[in-house]
């Protein structure tokens, strides 16, 4: 598979970010550069692509690089002069998120106050691996499509591949 095709399969398993941060100053939800690597590192990874997001010269860049081929995909924002260090610190990481979101094109849902108290009660996601270790035992009478779906959040191509 070339870059092209790894983006591909990663971008249909990402999904939606959730919001999960409020600007106090103009009273919006986002979601913080936390909330948006732990949705798509592990997916990248997975796909054998690596997220960098290095400054280079005054802009900060994000780099997606296919591991096995070298091939890479980036964004870049040029940093405006600032001298006081924590908001130069401050406009990296907004322009990390910024280029990161830009880069892979994805979707942001509301986490109004309904998600956020039904938040510890949410179902967890599953990876790959152990998706197709449930698939297994789907296959082997042990687990059922419908507990694998009860138990966990499951992606739009998970549940193609479990013909729900």
């Amino acid at each position: 598979m070339n870059i092209w095709q790894k983006l591909h399969a990663a971008k249909q398993q990402i999904g939606k970010v959730a919001k999960n941060a409020t600007n106090p100053h103009f009273k919006r939800s986002y979601a913080d550069i936390n909330a948006l690597l732990e949705a798509v590192e592990p997916i990248l990874h997975e796909h054998g692509l690596l997220l960098l997001q290095p400054i280079v010269g005054t802009d900060v860049v994000t780099r997606i690089i296919d591991i096995e081929s070298g091939d890479q995909v980036e964004s870049f924002m040029a940093l405006p002069p600032i001298a006081d260090p924590q908001k130069a610190l401050a406009a990296v990481t907004y322009f990390r998120r910024g280029t990161i979101q830009s880069l892979l094109s994805l979707q942001a849902v509301d986490d109004d106050g309904n998600t956020a108290t039904h938040a510890a009660t949410a179902k967890p996601k599953i990876d790959n691996a152990r998706f197709k270790s449930a698939l297994a035992s789907i296959d082997a009478g042990k687990y059922t499509a419908e507990q694998l779906q009860s138990n966990y959040a499951l992606t739009d191509v998970q549940l193609k591949a479990l013909n729900l």
